[in-house]
């Protein structure tokens, strides 16, 4: 039976400003994939970045390069080699895995062995001052892991603020690229002080050769500065921890091979997002089963999700409900 692929830009307005060190964002701009045959049809989504040189127009004609070959019977492997990996690879591949679960009737937590059931994923806090900070981390405060966003201003004010007002949560700190040498080791006596569990993407991974040298007082995440496991060679002279996300890795089928490919190397193992809907979370829960910190609250920053998405309870992620991705 022909297949048919079709590909579409969706936005999705956030609830509030979502504020890094590179910037503010305040929609979600993905592309959404539908691989069909018959009457089944499986829908994976992509986040294109612009730190990676992405766009969504850009992403929508690499899908559409990709197009013949899909309609043509190309499966997930055949994929790696059509597109690279990205976002345009990622809504792709998660489609043809939900495609592949919906028409066999083996749903994907089950074809892989894992259990999809809520975690524990972080509450991210955007930059703001120090006082809006704490206040914000106080209406988390019971929950068990938080994400502080921080750049170059003062980022010790930051962590002591959150930390004072969520004094039993554990703490990711991710300055997205925003320190140097210089200030990445002033600040180990305060992430030591503020209890901080992870340190993720200090400084920009064109410039992170000297961690080759670096002893951290806390470990350090590779996010930008990882996609795929070939990466690992490199990144694991440098870093303690990688975070795989699948807008990075190119899909599901890469970054499984990626977190598997860390574990064995004996890395620390975070599963992150891009802000997107739950159809992007969806594939990474199989990921996150696997992984020592997770980081998937993306959709919690939208205005309105897609229905049947993942909830929070509490700092605890609920996965979709049975049918939404990977499953009849």
């Amino acid at each position: 039976m022909p297949r048919r692929l079709h590909a579409r830009h969706d936005r999705f307005a956030l609830s509030r400003p979502f504020r890094i060190s590179r910037g503010v964002k305040t929609a979600a701009d993905v592309i959404t994939v539908t691989v069909g045959e018959g009457d089944v049809a499986g829908r994976g989504e992509g986040v294109p970045y612009p730190r990676y040189g992405e766009s969504v127009e850009a992403a929508l004609a690499a899908v559409e390069e990709a197009r013949p070959a899909v309609e043509a019977g190309a499966g997930r492997e055949a994929l790696q080699a059509l597109l690279p990996p990205g976002a345009a690879r990622n809504a792709v591949d998660c489609a043809l895995w939900d495609l592949e679960a919906r028409l066999s009737g083996i749903d994907v937590a089950s074809r892989l062995g894992v259990a999809c059931d809520r975690l524990v994923s972080a509450i991210t806090l955007g930059i703001d001052t120090p006082d809006a900070m704490a206040e914000a981390a106080a209406l988390h405060s019971r929950a068990p892991l938080l994400k502080v966003k921080v750049d170059s201003d003062d980022p010790a004010a930051r962590i002591r603020a959150v930390r004072s007002a969520a004094p039993a949560a554990a703490l990711i700190v991710d300055p997205n690229e925003s320190w140097d040498q210089r200030l990445l080791e002033e600040m180990q006596p305060v992430l030591l002080e503020a209890d901080v569990d992870l340190i993720e993407q200090p400084v920009p991974a064109d410039s992170d050769s000297w961690l080759a040298g670096f002893v951290p007082a806390v470990p350090i995440c590779a996010d930008e500065a990882v996609h795929v496991a070939a990466d690992l060679d490199r990144i694991a002279l440098r870093y303690q921890a990688v975070n795989v996300k699948l807008d990075k890795t190119g899909g599901l089928t890469a970054a499984l091979e990626l977190a598997h490919a860390a574990r064995a190397r004996g890395l620390i193992l975070m599963t992150g997002c891009m802000v997107s809907t739950s159809l992007s979370i969806a594939p990474a829960f199989h990921v996150a089963a696997m992984s020592d910190f997770v980081d998937l609250d993306g959709p919690l920053w939208l205005r309105e999700d897609r229905p049947g998405g993942v909830r929070d309870e509490g700092g605890m992620l609920v996965p979709p409900e049975r049918g939404f991705w990977g499953s009849r």
